[in-house]
């Protein structure tokens, strides 16, 4: 994996994303030492997954919490109690 600062992307815009695109490169953009971006080629996202996939995900463990959520209580009152606690 390469690691490249915001001026050097700025920089080499068109071959940073030449070396993405066409030789699989994954590469970490940061900012004053920290990782604020990663590129990557498409293909690299998640192969084995799609949107209909990860939605029906999201669905199933919406199902779960609403089995398990209390009568009355709003998820905004959970938050506010919760952060009470901390």
């Amino acid at each position: 994996m390469k690691s490249i600062g915001v001026r050097e992307l700025k920089a080499n815009l068109s071959e940073i994303l030449r070396e993405v695109d066409e030789d699989g490169q994954v590469v970490e953009v940061t900012r004053h030492g920290r990782v604020v971006a990663r590129l990557v080629p498409p293909e690299a996202e998640r192969p084995d997954r799609d949107a209909n996939g990860a939605w029906s995900d999201l669905r199933a463990l919406a199902a779960a919490i609403s089995a398990q959520w209390p009568e009355g209580v709003t998820a905004a009152q959970a938050v506010a109690e919760v952060r009470r606690e901390l």
